[in-house]
This record gives structure tokens, C-alpha cells and sequence, in this order.
């Protein structure tokens, strides 16, 4: 199974592409345009502030790539900041215009005063599904409440709640830690360090159709 991983700069690509590989994924680390027009699966990952995202893709002559491959229907895979640029825009530090593959917003988290919460959120926490069950989707074979990693301050808000394929709550906050758009799929946490719980998300979504 081949798929292509884009470096713009800003991933954990090693740690993605070891988790692929040990699956028996075929993961080919490129930030070149045309291989990754012609991709047969895509993963979009990424740490960091999402205005240097954005930035580092439009340098790199990427957007229109994505864009494109998104729009023709084959698999995309955006792993926790990469999952955020789906979005229309970002509020962190300032509004950022996002990828816009998916509705919606990406928003700061807030933690509580005495909630015992800090932002950047991490460590592991539970996935619980949204409104659509996960037979066929990336988190298909994981219970509710299974516990993924994070780390991350600000989170994607969908504008239809279709679009939400998990939520997870964090002190006051309910946020999106997964979403599923037609061939798009998300995840806020990090499978590639989720242990076996992690490793059947990218399992899972090395068995979509392309």
C-alpha cells in the first residue's frame, strides 16, 4: 500500500511515517506538488502555529495540490494541526484564511479557572463518537471512550455537526478530536503515538478506497 505524506515544514513526519510503515504502508515524505497531485492516498500532519503552516504550503506551492487532490475524491488524511487547516480559518493569533475543504473554524481552548485544566492540552484522553457511528470510518474498531493522545491549544469547530466524527471533552470544553468529510478524515490526537488504539485509525484508514 503506497501513500504520501506532505512536508511543508511543520510535521512530525518521521514518527507518521515509522507508524505507517510498520503497518506495511509504503510512506513516501514529499513537498512536491506534482507527487502529491498524483498521490493514491494522502496524510497532511503537522505541529505548530497555523498562520506558519499556511504560510510554509502557499510557499511551497502546495494549497492549489491539496485543493485539487481533495476535491477529486481521494483519500486525505490531516493529523492534529493538519487536521485544523482543513478548516475555512483560524483565530490563533489572529484570523488565518485555512485550506476551506471543510466549513468551519478553529478556536483557542479554554481552560476553567480551578478545572485543574492547562492549555496546551496534553496527554491522553477518550473519543467518543458524534452523532454518525464509526463502522467505516478511520475510528471503526475503537470503543467509545478509547483514549488517544494530544497535544494541542486550539481545536477545529465544523459548522455541521455531520461533519463531527468524535468529540472529546476537556474540562469545560467539548471539542472535535475527529471529523469525516466524503474522502476527508481527521483526528485532532496523534495515532502515530496512541499505541494500538492509534495504530488501528491509520489501519483503518489505509483500508479506504481510493
Amino acid at each position: 500500500m503506497q501513500l504520501t505524506i506532505v512536508d511543508y515544514g511543520l510535521g512530525n513526519l518521521a514518527s507518521v511515517a515509522r507508524a505507517f510503515r510498520f503497518l506495511g504502508a509504503k510512506a513516501e515524505i514529499t513537498s512536491e506538488p506534482d507527487k502529491i497531485l498524483t498521490a493514491q492516498r494522502l496524510v497532511l500532519p503537522g505541529v505548530g502555529a497555523f498562520g506558519s503552516a499556511m504560510a510554509n504550503l502557499k510557499d511551497r506551492h502546495l494549497v492549489d495540490p491539496l485543493r485539487k487532490y481533495a476535491h477529486e475524491g481521494r483519500p486525505l488524511l490531516g493529523l492534529c494541526l493538519g487536521m485544523q487547516l482543513l478548516l475555512s480559518e483560524s483565530e490563533e493569533d489572529g484570523r488565518h484564511e485555512g485550506l476551506g475543504l471543510v466549513p468551519g473554524v478553529v478556536r483557542r481552548l479554554e481552560a476553567a479557572p480551578g478545572s485543574g485544566c492547562k492549555v496546551p492540552h496534553i496527554g491522553w484522553a477518550g473519543v467518543q463518537p458524534a452523532s454518525c457511528d464509526w463502522d467505516g470510518t478511520q475510528f471503526e474498531g475503537l470503543a467509545a471512550g478509547e483514549a488517544l493522545y494530544f497535544v494541542h491549544s486550539y481545536y477545529a469547530l465544523p459548522t455541521n455537526e455531520s461533519d463531527v466524527l468524535a468529540w472529546t471533552e476537556y474540562g469545560e470544553t467539548r471539542f472535535c478530536s475527529a471529523l469525516r468529510r466524503a474522502n476527508l478524515f481527521a483526528c485532532q490526537g496523534h495515532p502515530e503515538k496512541s499505541a494500538e488504539a492509534g495504530l488501528k485509525v491509520l489501519a483503518n484508514f489505509l483500508r479506504m478506497p481510493t
